[in-house]
């Protein structure tokens, strides 16, 4: 059973933690809330909020296998924001460093939509809900969007 004061909250690891912190202020509007140094001069985490969420960023351990996406070749993860304004979001995201994935455009299942990668590997959805879409109407989008695609597993030559 969920307790209601259960949470989620992600915590990512970065190749500079101190600079990171920065960047998701000007990106994202995030403000730091505290940090945790280690004697190194390496950060275990910094606890920012990002609207109503918090993350956390830390330096990487590579000895305690905590490594950020660079050193493992990416991420599989994209962190998702729901904002007012995804346009402005995701041109305030390039002006402070990310890179576009996918500009922000209007998507099938009713929100403005784009991705950026921050310039620490990790990927990030901003997304403007716009219409409610009829979740039948989404369905079949979805699949006719895919039908076109390789099945999971196979070669893309």
């Amino acid at each position: 059973m969920t307790d209601s004061r259960t949470t989620f909250t992600a915590h990512l690891v970065v190749r500079g933690a101190d600079r990171a912190a920065t960047f998701y202020a000007d990106a994202f509007g995030a403000t730091e809330l505290d940090r945790i140094p280690t004697p190194d001069g390496r950060l275990m985490s910094v606890r920012l909020r990002v609207g109503d969420a918090v993350v956390h960023v830390a330096d990487e351990f590579p000895e305690l296998g905590v490594l950020a996406p660079p050193s493992v070749g990416g991420t599989p993860v994209v962190l998702a924001l729901e904002v007012p304004d995804a346009a402005a979001v995701l041109a305030q995201a390039v002006a402070a460093g990310a890179t576009v994935l996918q500009p922000v455009g209007d998507t099938f299942w009713g929100d403005l939509h784009g991705q950026v990668e921050d310039p620490f590997g990790h990927r990030w959805n901003v997304s403007q809900h716009v219409r409610d879409v009829p979740h039948d109407e989404v369905v079949a989008a979805a699949a006719a969007m895919f039908a076109g695609l390789p099945a999971a597993g196979s070669e893309v030559v």
